[in-house]
């Protein structure tokens, strides 16, 4: 069953000119599409719980969130945003898995409406113009695996990944990046994110002996290989990718996943970030404003991501506002200008820096390395 949408709305009065001549606000409109039922819910879910603690208001201005549920389904999630498109909303945040993102550019660029992938994306010159990334680009995280792999002097990793966009994207920034750093990348496994079983692919895997394996998955089904490798006795080092680090995963594989590093925003372990981190403060303030809704522990970096493209459209609704009212091409446009103009927006993640060249925005601020030790993700130390 899906999860039914809900709409969070205000209507707040900051002077006449905010009000139509029928009485009615004409509020901010934004959709936002999720993965909040099905394989990769365990993502979509902390995105969803994050946008319900957003502000109703923003610049003497209501704002209306329409939010829904894309079940894990590409072509729901193209559904969700044509139906945002009917409504006359200003920008779509979603999907939060890839393929669903993805997906969704085609309508996002024809409608000339700006969309904040909620998964990390490649995103082409021909439709850069209107979508932007929230979340790290895969090269960026990746390269902190490559950097650990090679700083141990490891010569071989081997790879298992989903079949879809998030394992090829794995797989391509891997292979690219490896290379340079004279290791070379053993098979190219595939799985369903459906998938029950992954033995036949971690059997291939665990006969060529690599120094390492990285996981390229995401969520609960990414528990699934690292299970099967330690089962057949592989004793090396587990890498996963930055869409596993999430209490489900560590609920899911228990002892088995102690030891494993994975790459992951510095959210999930602000607390023990020096005081002079870029974003520690931001962080520390969006954990608790989580925690006291969600329950103490429930942080992850899935929510900090929603959390990330609503401060990044909040810096942007003041220039936006100017360049005409909620709901005109004036004011479309003008939100998409001012999200690229180059302003610095600190979120939970990284400082946000989007340009006309750069639409994703990050730097190497924006990772850690994380180590699982006791059961929790322990931030890993430089050694």
């Amino acid at each position: 069953m899906k999860h039914p949408s809900f709409v969070v709305a205000a209507c707040v009065v900051a002077g006449a000119a905010l009000l139509p001549a029928t009485g009615e606000c004409r509020e901010i409109r934004i959709g936002f599409t999720g993965t909040f039922t099905g394989p990769a819910a365990a993502i979509g879910i902390p995105n969803r719980q994050a946008a319900e603690l957003f502000p109703r208001e923003i610049s003497g201005q209501p704002v209306k969130w329409i939010v829904l549920d894309d079940g894990s389904d590409p072509s729901m999630a193209v559904k969700n945003a044509q139906r945002f498109l009917d409504e006359g909303v200003d920008a779509i945040l979603g999907s939060t898995s890839p393929p669903g993102s993805i997906a969704m550019f085609d309508a996002a660029v024809a409608a000339k409406t700006v969309q904040l992938a909620l998964a990390p994306v490649p995103i082409t010159e021909a439709k850069r113009r209107w979508i932007f990334n929230v979340p790290q680009p895969v090269p960026v995280m990746v390269s902190a695996i490559v950097d650990h792999a090679a700083a141990r002097n490891y010569k071989t990793i081997g790879y298992i990944g989903f079949t879809d966009s998030w394992g090829d994207q794995n797989y391509d920034a891997l292979v690219r990046l490896a290379e340079r750093k004279g290791i070379k990348v053993i098979g190219n496994e595939r799985y369903n994110r459906v998938d029950t079983s992954v033995t036949a692919q971690a059997l291939r895997i665990h006969s060529q002996s690599p120094d390492a394996v990285y996981i390229g998955a995401s969520a609960s089904p990414a528990v699934l290989p690292h299970l099967a490798l330690r089962d057949l006795g592989y004793k090396g080092q587990i890498y996963h990718s930055h869409g596993s680090v999430s209490r489900p995963v560590l609920e899911g594989g228990g002892k088995a996943l102690e030891g494993s590093i994975a790459p992951t925003g510095p959210v999930i372990v602000a607390d023990q970030l020096p005081d002079s981190y870029a974003v520690k403060k931001t962080a520390l303030d969006f954990i608790a404003t989580y925690e006291e809704r969600w329950g103490k522990g429930t942080r992850n970096p899935f929510a900090g991501y929603a959390w990330d493209a609503m401060l990044n459209v909040k810096a942007a609704i003041p220039a936006a506002l100017k360049a005409g009212e909620p709901g005109s091409v004036e004011f479309r446009e003008g939100l998409r200008t001012a999200l690229e103009a180059g302003t610095e927006v600190v979120g939970t993640h990284a400082v946000y820096r989007y340009t006309a060249e750069d639409h994703y925005g990050v730097d190497q601020r924006a990772r850690v390395l994380v180590i699982v030790k006791d059961g929790a993700f322990r931030l890993l130390a430089a050694d």
